[in-house]
C-alpha cells in the first residue's frame, strides 16, 4: 500500500437545488427540496410528471458560446462544476506538469438527447442528414475529455461508466491513481443529464421512478410509503491532490480520502443482493482501505433511492457490515432533496460528506415520516450538529455495481 495521502482542495457543484457548492449546501441546509413537474418535454403522455431539474443553467456563464454548442447538456455541467472546482483549488495549470494532472468524470448514460433527435433524422430524412458531431456529442466519456481540453489536463484521462455508482468510482479511481503515483492532482466525479423522452420513459418501464405528484412525497428514502426514486441532473467535481503537494502551493484542504472499497453483487441486473451481502463487502473493503475499524463509523450518506428494494437492502448491507454497529450510526440520503442523479450522484452526495465534516452537520432524510419493521435503523429524521471524523459514503449500480468511500477530517 502507497502511503501518498490524498485530500480533497477544490469542490464544484450543479444540482437541483442550487448551482455551484455554496448554494448547493445554502439550499441542503434550509431542506429544500428540487422536485417540479417536468419542463424538459410535455408529459401529458407520461405516468411520471416530476422530477429534479437544474433550473436556469446557462452554459456560457462558464464556457464560450461556441465551446457550449459542441457539448450536450452532460458535459456542460461536468465543465461548470468542474469550472468552479479547480478555481476554488487555485490550481494554476500553467504552474504545473499537465501529464501529472489527470481528469477521472463519469456519466452514466451520456446524451439520450442527441440519440433521440439524430434518431429522428435519421428516420425522417435518412443517414446522410445525421449531424456530424452526433457520436462526439452522445458517448458519455467526452464530459472527461471536454474538462481534460479546457483545462490542459494531460495525465491520466478515463471515464468510469457504472451507472449509479459512476460519481463513486471515479473519485475512487482517482484517489487511487494519485494514492499509487500515476498522478499529482486528479479533477474527479460525475455528470448526468437524462431528463427527456427516452429516459423517463424507460425508467418508467423498468418501474423505478416515482408516479407520486406530491413534490413533498416524491422522493423518500427509507418511509414506507416510498415508491421509487425520482430523476435528477446535474454534476459534482473534486479537485484531489497528493497530499505535500497541496501543502508545496499553500492549497486549503477540505478532507482527505481514506478509504475506497468495492464488490458486485454478481446476481442481478437491477436489483441488489437481497441479503445485502455484495454492498457489505464494498462497505468493509473501504473502512479496511482507510485502516480504520468498523466502529470508527459513525454516519453514512446512503444510496438511498427510495426504490423498495434498494432502501430495504441497503438496510441489510449496513447491518451486516456493521453488526450491532449499525444502530449507532447516523444514515442519511441526500437524495430526498435532490433526487437520483444517476452517474453524478456518488460525487455530489460525496461533496456533501466533506461538507458535513467541515460544518460538523448532518442533513435530515427530507420528508422520512414512518418506516417498516426491518428497517429500524436512524435515518435522521432530524438534522444533528455533531463532530464527524469520518463519513462513509454509498453508492449501488445496475448491473451489481457497489462502491463506497470513506472521508475524513484533515489531520496532520
Amino acid at each position: 500500500m502507497s502511503d501518498r495521502r490524498v485530500v480533497v482542495t477544490g469542490m464544484g457543484a450543479v444540482t437541483p437545488i442550487g448551482t455551484g457548492v455554496k448554494e448547493f449546501w445554502k439550499s441542503v441546509r434550509e431542506e429544500k427540496t428540487g422536485f417540479a413537474p417536468i419542463t424538459a418535454f410535455d408529459t401529458e403522455e407520461y405516468k411520471v410528471k416530476l422530477a429534479a431539474e437544474v433550473k436556469d443553467f446557462d452554459p456560457e456563464l462558464f464556457m464560450d458560446k461556441k465551446t457550449a454548442r459542441r457539448m450536450e447538456r452532460f458535459s456542460q455541467f461536468a465543465v461548470a462544476a468542474a469550472k468552479e472546482a479547480i478555481e476554488d483549488a487555485g490550481l494554476d495549470i500553467s504552474k504545473e506538469d499537465p501529464f501529472r494532472a489527470g481528469c477521472a468524470i463519469g456519466s452514466g448514460v451520456g446524451s439520450l438527447q442527441a440519440f433521440e433527435k439524430e434518431h429522428s433524422r435519421l428516420l425522417e430524412h435518412g443517414r446522410g442528414k445525421v449531424a456530424p458531431l452526433f457520436v462526439p456529442l452522445m458517448i458519455s466519456n467526452m464530459a472527461s475529455g471536454n474538462v481534460s481540453i479546457i483545462y490542459g489536463l494531460k495525465g491520466k484521462n478515463i471515464d468510469v461508466v457504472t451507472a449509479c455508482a459512476t460519481g463513486t468510482n471515479s473519485i475512487g479511481e482517482a484517489f487511487r491513481s494519485i494514492q499509487y503515483g500515476e498522478a499529482d492532482v486528479m479533477v474527479a466525479g460525475g455528470c448526468e443529464a437524462a431528463i427527456c423522452p427516452m429516459g423517463i420513459a424507460g425508467f418508467s418501464s423498468l418501474t423505478a421512478l416515482s408516479a407520486v405528484e406530491d413534490p413533498s412525497r416524491c422522493s423518500i428514502p427509507f418511509d414506507k410509503e416510498r415508491s421509487g426514486f425520482v430523476m435528477g441532473e446535474g454534476a459534482g467535481i473534486v479537485v484531489l491532490e497528493e497530499l505535500s503537494h497541496a501543502k508545496k502551493r499553500g492549497a486549503h484542504i477540505y478532507a482527505e480520502v481514506k478509504g475506497y472499497g468495492c464488490s458486485a453483487d454478481a446476481y442481478h441486473i437491477t436489483s441488489p443482493l437481497e441479503d445485502g451481502s455484495g454492498a457489505a463487502e464494498a462497505m468493509k473493503n473501504a473502512v479496511e482501505d482507510a485502516g480504520l475499524q468498523m466502529e470508527d463509523i459513525t454516519y453514512i450518506n446512503a444510496h438511498g433511492t427510495a426504490t423498495k428494494h434498494n432502501d430495504l437492502f441497503e438496510t441489510r448491507a449496513i447491518k451486516l457490515a456493521f453488526k450491532e454497529h449499525a444502530y449507532d450510526i447516523k444514515i442519511n440520503s441526500t437524495k430526498s432533496m435532490i433526487g437520483h442523479l444517476l452517474g453524478a450522484a456518488g460525487a455530489v452526495e460525496f461533496i456533501t460528506c466533506i461538507l458535513e465534516i467541515r460544518d460538523g452537520f448532518i442533513h435530515r432524510t427530507v420528508g422520512l415520516k414512518d418506516t417498516e419493521e426491518e428497517m429500524d435503523l436512524d435515518y435522521c429524521r432530524e438534522s444533528v450538529d455533531t463532530e464527524l471524523k469520518y463519513a462513509l459514503s454509498d453508492s449501488l449500480g445496475f448491473g451489481g455495481h457497489n462502491a463506497c468511500l470513506v472521508a475524513a477530517a484533515y489531520e496532520e
